[in-house]
């Protein structure tokens, strides 16, 4: 069981420190020519859309299994 809680809560630390990092990289150099060269680790709207399929699939087999 820690195993498995400790899997969980370093994939959120990683996942918080990543988001945190993209979020300083963009903030500071948005607007400035380095802004090309200076890139975040994850493309966050791809993430979004990704996670909004597989929310909606997860959703829709849910409904599918429980009406059985």
């Amino acid at each position: 069981m820690r195993t498995f809680f400790g899997m969980i809560l370093g994939a959120l630390l990683l996942a918080g420190g990543v988001y945190v990092y993209d979020s300083m990289q963009t903030s500071s150099v948005a607007n400035g020519e380095v802004a090309t060269t200076n890139r975040t680790i994850v493309n966050w709207d791809v993430a979004k859309a990704d996670w909004d399929a597989l929310r909606d699939r997860a959703h829709k087999d849910w409904v599918r299994i429980s009406q059985k």
